[in-house]
C-alpha cells in the first residue's frame, strides 16, 4: 500500500486545557506532535502519500506540516465543512485517492504496530477491509470485535458498556480498505466506521477481517492516556522514534542544547532544540520541549514541559504538564498531576496543588496557593454523560456552580427561546441543584417550566405533550446515596440522544457559552396542571370500569417515595380499597427496608388480595399475593407476561421484549400464544429502545420494571401496578393460582471478585468455552443448554463478575453456579 487517509479532525475535548488553543493531533508527545509520530510510522512502512482530513483548527496542521516534503512525504488536505463521521469524512476525500487499497489511521494514536505484517495479512485474506485489533485491559472506550479462527469478523460493537463486553479484543481505529468500500458510503452524509459501516458489512456477509497486531498502541483521548504514554516511555515500555540525537544511555538531545556541568539528569530524558539547563538543576524522567529554560537549582521530575517554558531559579515541578509559553516563578512549586495551560504566569513562591488545572493565560500572583482548578472539570475527563445521566458526589462534584454552567450548556444546545421542563425529587440536594440548573437555562435564554417534585414517569409524560425542547430530572442516585443524578430527556421524553449529549459536552468543556441579552433572559413558570394531565392520560390507558367492578382490596407500600403524591387519588378513582404504608415523601430519599414477614402478616390481617410496593422513584414494583408470598422479580415477570398475553390475544401476532437475564420461563409462556420473544441488554435504556419497534407490545424487566408501549415507552411503577389490577380483573386469576400453573425454572446468582482489567479476558474465555449448544452475546456471554443455562457479565459497580445460573431443578441450578463460579476464577489467570 502506498497511500493513507489520516483522520485529523478531533476536538480533543477530554484533553482540555491542553487543546484549548491547538487541535488534538498537534499536542506534543515525547517532543513531537502526536500526528508526527503517526506520519513517521506510515513512512517506515513505505506509505508516503497521505490525505489529511481536517476539521477543528485545521490551519495548525497545514502550517506545521505543509506539503510534507520535509518528512519525505506527500501531504494533501481536505477541510471538512461539517462533521460527517469517520466513514463519511473518508468518502468525501475519495477524489484525492488512487484507485487502490489504502490505510485509514487516526492522527491521535501512539503506536508501534507493524503495518507491513497487517498489510500482508490483508492481501492474503483478500477481504474488502481489515481492522487492526489489539487486546487491552479495559475495552469500554473502544470498538469490540469478535472474529473466527481465520480472522473473519463475526460481530462488531462500538464502545460497549460493561454488560455488553464479550472480549478484550478491540478496534485500534486503523483500517486497511479496498477502494470498493467507498461505494458503500453515501456522499455528504454522516456515517461512522464502527457504528454504521462495519456492522452493516458484517450483516451483509461482506468479507471483513480482523488482524490482532503486536506492538504498542494507545489512543490518546484523555489526560490520563496522555500521562500513560509518558509513563510507558520512562519505564521503557514504549520505544518510539525520538526527535534529536541520543547523547547518553537514556538521554536524547535536540540541536544547540546547553546543559550546565553541575546539572543532574537521571532516568529517561528528552531535550528539544535550544534547551538551556542552568547550574545545579535536576531533571529526571521528563520531556522538555524546544527553547525551554531551567534556572539555577530547578527540579523537574516526571514532568512534561512543552516548548518555550521558563522555570525560574529554585522552582520545583513534580509530575506535571506545563504547556507552551508558560512561566513558573522562582521558588514556586507545581505538584503531582497539575496541568498548566498555555501562556500562564505563575508568580514567585506560589503553590499549584496536586491535580489543579489552570486554563490558558491564567495569572497566579506571588506567594499564592491554588488548591482548586481555576476552571474545575477534573471529575469529567471521561465525558459528562453516562446513559443520558450526569452523576457525581453531591455538593462535591455536582455543585450549584457546576449545575449553573451545565444549565447554560444545555440551554445553548436546546436553543434560546425554547422551553424546557425541570423536575426533581423531594430532597434538599435535588432542590438546590435544580434551581442552579434553571438559572443556567434562563441565562441561555431558555424558558423554564418548573414541575417541582415529580417522578421520572410523570416528567416523561409531560414532555410527550410536545411543548418542550427537552426536560431534566434531578434526583438522589438510586445506586449511591451520596450521589446526585441529572437525567436529561429529549423533546419526546426519551433519554437524550448521544449526538445531542456530545454537543452539550462540547459546549460545556469549551466554555463557548452564549448568554442571552438582558431583555432575552428566559422566563420561569410552574407546571401547575402537569399532575392533572398525567392522571388523565394514565386513566385513559386503562380499562377503569373492569377494575372498579372488581373492587380490589390491597396493601400499598409507597416506600416514602414520589408515588405517594398521586397514586392514592388514582386508586380512589379506580374504586380500590387501599391500605397504605410509608405514605410520606422522604426528603432524603431513604427507602424503608422491605419487611417480608410484616407485609405478609398485614396482608392476612387486613384481608387484602395482594400487596404492591412502589419504589422511591415510582418506576418499579414488588408484589405479594394474598398469602403474603413475595414474588421474585424474575417470577413476577413470568406472571405479568402471562396475564398480558391472555388479555391481549386480539393484538397477536406481536413481539415481547425481555432482558437476556430473564428466565427461560418467558419463552415457554410466550410459545403457548405464538408470540416471539426479543432478548435485549440488562438495562432500562435497552428496554426503552426496544419500544421503537411497533411490533413490540410489552417489555418486561428483571427488577420489577415493566413497559407498556401503548401507554409510555418507559417503566412507570404506578401504571404497572394499575395494569396488573386490570389484567387480574379481566382474567379472574388469583396470583397464587396462576403461579401454580405456570412452568418454573430456578435461578441462582453469584458475584465473583474480578479485577476490572481482567473482565474482558474472562468474557473472551467464556466465549471460547466448548460448552453450550447456543450462545447469546447480548449482554455478557450466555451459554444455553436444553436443561440449563449460565449468564456471565461484568458487574457495573464493582470489580466483580456476575454469574446467573438457571436450570429445571434447584439442585442443578446450584451445581451450575458452583461450576461456573470456579471457572470465572480460573479464567482470570
Amino acid at each position: 500500500m502506498r497511500q493513507a487517509v489520516v483522520m485529523a479532525g478531533g476536538f480533543g475535548t477530554r484533553l482540555r486545557p491542553l487543546t484549548i488553543h491547538r487541535p488534538k493531533p498537534m499536542v506534543p508527545v515525547l517532543g513531537r506532535p502526536i500526528m508526527e509520530h503517526v506520519l513517521l510510522l506510515l513512512r517506515r512502512h513505505g506509505i508516503r502519500e497521505c490525505v489529511c482530513l481536517l476539521y477543528h483548527q485545521g490551519e495548525w496542521i497545514r502550517n506545521y506540516f505543509g506539503d510534507g516534503s520535509a518528512w519525505g512525504m506527500s501531504l494533501r488536505y481536505v477541510q471538512a465543512e461539517a462533521d460527517y463521521g469517520t466513514a463519511g469524512s473518508v468518502r468525501n476525500a475519495a477524489d484525492m485517492l488512487r484507485n487502490e487499497p489504502f490505510v485509514v489511521i487516526s492522527a491521535d494514536v501512539m503506536t508501534t504496530i507493524d503495518l507491513s505484517a497487517a498489510i500482508a495479512f490483508h492481501r492474503e485474506r483478500q477481504g474488502m477491509a481489515t481492522l487492526l485489533l489489539t487486546r487491552v485491559p479495559n475495552p469500554l472506550s473502544y470498538g469490540l470485535v469478535l472474529t473466527d479462527s481465520a480472522g473473519r469478523i463475526l460481530r462488531f460493537l462500538e464502545k460497549p458498556s460493561w454488560g455488553e463486553l464479550f472480549s478484550d479484543t478491540v478496534n485500534t481505529g486503523i483500517y486497511l480498505l479496498e477502494p470498493s468500500v467507498l461505494e458503500l458510503i453515501p456522499y455528504r452524509q454522516e456515517m461512522d466506521f464502527g457504528k454504521d459501516l462495519f456492522p452493516a458489512m458484517v450483516q451483509q456477509g461482506l468479507p471483513l477481517y480482523g488482524y490482532v497486531a503486536e506492538g504498542y498502541w494507545r489512543d490518546i483521548g484523555t489526560v490520563g492516556e496522555y500521562w500513560q504514554v509518558h509513563h510507558d516511555f520512562t519505564r521503557g515500555i514504549l520505544v518510539p522514534e525520538i526527535l534529536g540525537e541520543q547523547c547518553g544511555e537514556h538521554l536524547w538531545c535536540g540541536a544547540d542544547v546547553r546543559i550546565d556541568p553541575t546539572a543532574s539528569l537521571r532516568g529517561r530524558v528528552i531535550l528539544g532544540d535550544r534547551v538551556i539547563i542552568g547550574p545545579y538543576a535536576e531533571v529526571e524522567d521528563s520531556v522538555l520541549g524546544a527553547e525551554c529554560i531551567l534556572g539555577a537549582g530547578v527540579s523537574v521530575r516526571g514532568s512534561i514541559l512543552w516548548e518555550r517554558v521558563t522555570v525560574e531559579a529554585g522552582a520545583v515541578i513534580s509530575g506535571a504538564v506545563v504547556a507552551s509559553g508558560s512561566i513558573v516563578g522562582e521558588r514556586s512549586s507545581v505538584e503531582e498531576a497539575a496541568i498548566i495551560g498555555e501562556g500562564c504566569r505563575i508568580g514567585a513562591d506560589a503553590l499549584i496543588a496536586a491535580g489543579v488545572k489552570l486554563w490558558p493565560g491564567k495569572v497566579v500572583e506571588d506567594k499564592a496557593a491554588v488548591a482548586y482548578s481555576l476552571v474545575q472539570e477534573e471529575r469529567w475527563t471521561h465525558g459528562l454523560f453516562l446513559n443520558a445521566k450526569v452523576a457525581g458526589k453531591t455538593n462535591v462534584e455536582i455543585t450549584p456552580e457546576f449545575a449553573a454552567r451545565f444549565g447554560v450548556a444545555l440551554g445553548n444546545a436546546f436553543g434560546a427561546g425554547t422551553s424546557v421542563a425541570v423536575s426533581r425529587d423531594a430532597g434538599n440536594a435535588a432542590r438546590m441543584i435544580a434551581r442552579a440548573l434553571m438559572a443556567g437555562l434562563m441565562s441561555a435564554g431558555v424558558n423554564v417550566v418548573d414541575l417541582q417534585v415529580a417522578s421520572v414517569p410523570q416528567t416523561r409524560q409531560e414532555l410527550r405533550t410536545r411543548r418542550y425542547a427537552g426536560g431534566i430530572h434531578v434526583r438522589r442516585s438510586p445506586r449511591a446515596a451520596e450521589q446526585t443524578e441529572i437525567v436529561v430527556f429529549n423533546a419526546e421524553g426519551r433519554d437524550i440522544p448521544s449526538g445531542l449529549a456530545k454537543t452539550v459536552e462540547r459546549i460545556f468543556y469549551g466554555e463557548d457559552f452564549r448568554r442571552a441579552a438582558a431583555q432575552q433572559i428566559g422566563t420561569l413558570s410552574f407546571g401547575e396542571r402537569s399532575a392533572e394531565g398525567y392522571i388523565r392520560h394514565f386513566l385513559a390507558a386503562l380499562n377503569a370500569e373492569v377494575i372498579q367492578q372488581r373492587s380490589f382490596r390491597l396493601l400499598v407500600d409507597y416506600s416514602g417515595g414520589l408515588a405517594a403524591n398521586l397514586f392514592p387519588m388514582i386508586l380512589g378513582t379506580l374504586g380500590c380499597q387501599a391500605f397504605a404504608v410509608n405514605t410520606y415523601v422522604d426528603p432524603l430519599g431513604r427507602t424503608p427496608p422491605l419487611e417480608e414477614s410484616l407485609v405478609a402478616e398485614a396482608l392476612r390481617a387486613l384481608g387484602c388480595e395482594l400487596g404492591v410496593r412502589i419504589d422511591y422513584g415510582a418506576e418499579r414494583i414488588t408484589v405479594f399475593d394474598r398469602r403474603g408470598v413475595w414474588y421474585s422479580p424474575a417470577r413476577l415477570l413470568t406472571l405479568v407476561l402471562k396475564l398480558f398475553l391472555q388479555t391481549h390475544r386480539d393484538q397477536e401476532p406481536y413481539v415481547v421484549a425481555v432482558p437476556v437475564a430473564a428466565s427461560a420461563e418467558v419463552e415457554e409462556v410466550a410459545a403457548e400464544h405464538g408470540v416471539r420473544v426479543l432478548r435485549v441488554r440488562n438495562s432500562h435504556s435497552a428496554m426503552m429502545e426496544a419500544t421503537r419497534d411497533p411490533a413490540v407490545r410489552f417489555v418486561g424487566g428483571t427488577r420489577g420494571d415493566f413497559i407498556f408501549p401503548e401507554y409510555l415507552f418507559a417503566a412507570d411503577g404506578m401504571f404497572s401496578a394499575a395494569k396488573l389490577l386490570e389484567m387480574l380483573a379481566l382474567t379472574g386469576w388469583e396470583l397464587s393460582e396462576l403461579d401454580a400453573r405456570l412452568p418454573r425454572r430456578y435461578q441462582r446468582e453469584g458475584l465473583v471478585p474480578c479485577p476490572w482489567e481482567r473482565k474482558g479476558s474472562v468474557l473472551r474465555r467464556a466465549l471460547e468455552h466448548p460448552v453450550g449448544s447456543e450462545r447469546l452475546l447480548i449482554d455478557g456471554v450466555k451459554l444455553i443448554e436444553p436443561e440449563w443455562s449460565v449468564l456471565i457479565f461484568p458487574d457495573r459497580q464493582s470489580a466483580a463478575m456476575v454469574v446467573i445460573a438457571e436450570a429445571t431443578t434447584p439442585e442443578r441450578a446450584d451445581a451450575v453456579l458452583e461450576e461456573y463460579t470456579e471457572l470465572v476464577r480460573q479464567w482470570q489467570q
